[in-house]
């Protein structure tokens, strides 16, 4: 989740630049401030938070917040007063 300033043109370049980072790294826009990835496990989720911190940019707030899977499964989602069934978590892919 984040709170970027936009009022310069610097600061537009640079939010644009790291929801663009985000979505590089395949991140979900969920809202247009609130980014999603599915982790499968507690190390990966690390990883990607330095990644996420490599590409901070130089003003504004970012947070980051982890649920489990059974956070997220109980989560209700509405659109349009209809409520949506959430994603199955996505299949891994294994190569060898």
């Amino acid at each position: 989740m984040f709170d970027l300033p936009t009022g310069s043109k610097k600061e537009r370049k640079e939010a644009s630049a790291f929801r663009n980072g985000l979505l590089d790294q395949g991140y979900e826009m969920s809202q247009f401030s609130v980014y999603l990835k599915y982790c499968s496990s507690p190390d990966r989720a690390e990883a990607l938070e330095k990644r996420i911190k490599a590409i901070l940019p130089s003003g504004g707030k970012v947070d980051i917040l982890k649920i489990t899977d059974k956070q997220f499964g109980a989560m209700k989602r509405y659109k349009a007063k209809y409520e949506s069934k959430n994603e199955k978590k996505p299949k891994q892919l294994h190569l060898f």
